[in-house]
């Protein structure tokens, strides 16, 4: 194909320019950043600002300050539950307070209301081929929803410092009905279920979503979808999906484009899909020595893995440089509550094993494992054992995050983003007229 063989002739030569300018110019200066953020994925650049959730390379994330384990200490709990109400952790996002219980129970009551979905959209996602991964689906379901936007229905009729109170309105209600999509989606994917989940109005959020999903209780279920919404919720705005929403919602797009746009981002494997390669690693290894490897096996085993070009699914961090603290919770979680599970040992193994050979590598800034490495074995425990399902599980949860952002942006009057771009020569131009080291 003629468009193929022109541009297959081309790549050397532009590589070639795009690696020097990477490798021999980084630090050069253009206006306020350097070449090297330009080419590099604008990595690290601070240009947002969000008060919602800050990740600290040393402690990791802050929800409004707050530190995973403080967030988790503070936040209400229901009687008789370990793990917090999710609806406390959304109105610690929203208003910035740890609440009440009672607060914490309204905002559960609030999302009981605008549980039901109307029936165009399962008619949608049971047109859809049974193949489609399971956050196309999500995503197909929300633009589905779209037609439900209050922000839509009142722009005309609102002042722009209104906007907030409409897109508060779309928050709420696109929340309240995620859990049951999922669980939909869940139940027609995997069991041919066309029958629509009914939410309960007596239960909480994460026990809705527990119960709607096709998989044996063991009675905690519900509390690892408390822990496993409130741990994901948020990761600060400069991450993939998180500013995918922002820039699509500063166009004054609504909530269900943007979340749209966001789980098309979250579904890359470089982000959101992180986590289904990771229980996929384990279920590998775990195959592959017909049960727990020795610690030489996987030693062994984890050197195959670098050594064929692949990474090491759930290890490494863009931001953090220690054990993330989500990763530490979930792995408390499950060694409280099935320390004999054989993929929790073989978590703790990997923990124990992997770190050490990422080092000898050397080529890892963090060698320390990120919530990912252990989120899918505690799904796994509980009966969700497709893997390709966690992804959708972390969007759930991402939406409680990258809404409390959407509505605080038009609450400030956030303003559309618009970055400007350079062209290949101009940033060659630039690097050749800097003064060139004897």
């Amino acid at each position: 194909m003629i468009l193929y063989e022109k541009i297959e002739a081309q790549l050397p030569q532009w590589r070639e320019r795009i690696r020097a300018l990477a490798k021999e110019h980084a630090e050069v200066v253009v206006d306020t950043v350097t070449i090297g953020e330009i080419v590099g994925g604008m990595r690290d650049i601070k240009s947002l600002y969000t008060d919602i959730s800050f990740v600290d390379p040393s402690e990791g994330i802050r929800f409004r300050g707050l530190t995973v384990q403080e967030a988790l200490k503070a936040l209400p709990r229901a009687r008789g539950n370990q793990v917090p109400l999710v609806g406390g952790l959304y109105y610690l996002l929203m208003v910035g307070d740890i609440p009440t219980r009672e607060q914490a129970l309204e905002v559960e009551a609030e999302w009981a209301k605008r549980a039901q979905i109307p029936a165009h959209v399962f008619k949608v996602l049971r047109a859809m081929p049974k193949d489609a991964h399971p956050i196309t689906l999500l995503s197909q379901a929300t633009l589905a929803l779209q037609g439900e936007s209050v922000f839509v229905k009142k722009y005309h009729e609102m002042k722009k410092d209104q906007y907030w109170s409409a897109a508060l309105e779309d928050a709420l209600a696109l929340t309240a009905r995620l859990p049951l999509l999922a669980a939909f989606i869940y139940r027609l994917k995997y069991f041919n279920e066309t029958k629509v989940p009914r939410y309960n109005p007596k239960l909480d959020y994460a026990a809705n979503f527990a119960r709607m999903m096709k998989v044996d209780d063991k009675k905690g279920y519900a509390e690892l979808m408390r822990l496993f919404l409130i741990i994901h919720s948020d990761h600060e705005s400069g991450n993939a999906s998180a500013h995918t929403m922002h820039l699509a919602g500063s166009t004054l797009s609504d909530a269900y484009l943007g979340f749209s746009a966001c789980l098309n981002t979250l579904a890359g494997p470089l982000h959101g899909l992180a986590n289904q390669e990771s229980l996929d690693w384990l279920l590998n290894v775990r195959k592959k020595f017909n049960g727990l490897p020795s610690r030489d096996e996987l030693y062994k085993f984890s050197w195959d893995t670098l050594n064929a070009g692949h990474v090491i699914p759930g290890y490494g961090h863009g931001v953090l440089r220690v054990i993330d603290p989500r990763f530490v919770v979930q792995l408390e979680f499950g060694q409280e509550r099935f320390p004999d599970f054989e993929l929790l040992k073989l978590v703790e193994m990997v923990l124990d094993v992997v770190p050490t050979v990422l080092k000898e590598q050397g080529k890892a800034k963090s060698p320390a494992p990120n919530m990912d490495a252990v989120s899918g074995a505690l799904q796994y425990y509980y009966g969700m054992r497709e893997s390709e399902f966690c992804p959708l599980l972390f969007g759930v949860s991402r939406a409680l995050g990258v809404t409390a952002n959407y509505v605080w942006a038009r609450a400030l009057g956030q303003p559309i983003e618009r970055p400007k771009s350079l062209t290949t020569k101009m940033l060659e131009e630039i690097a050749a007229k800097q003064p060139q080291p004897a």
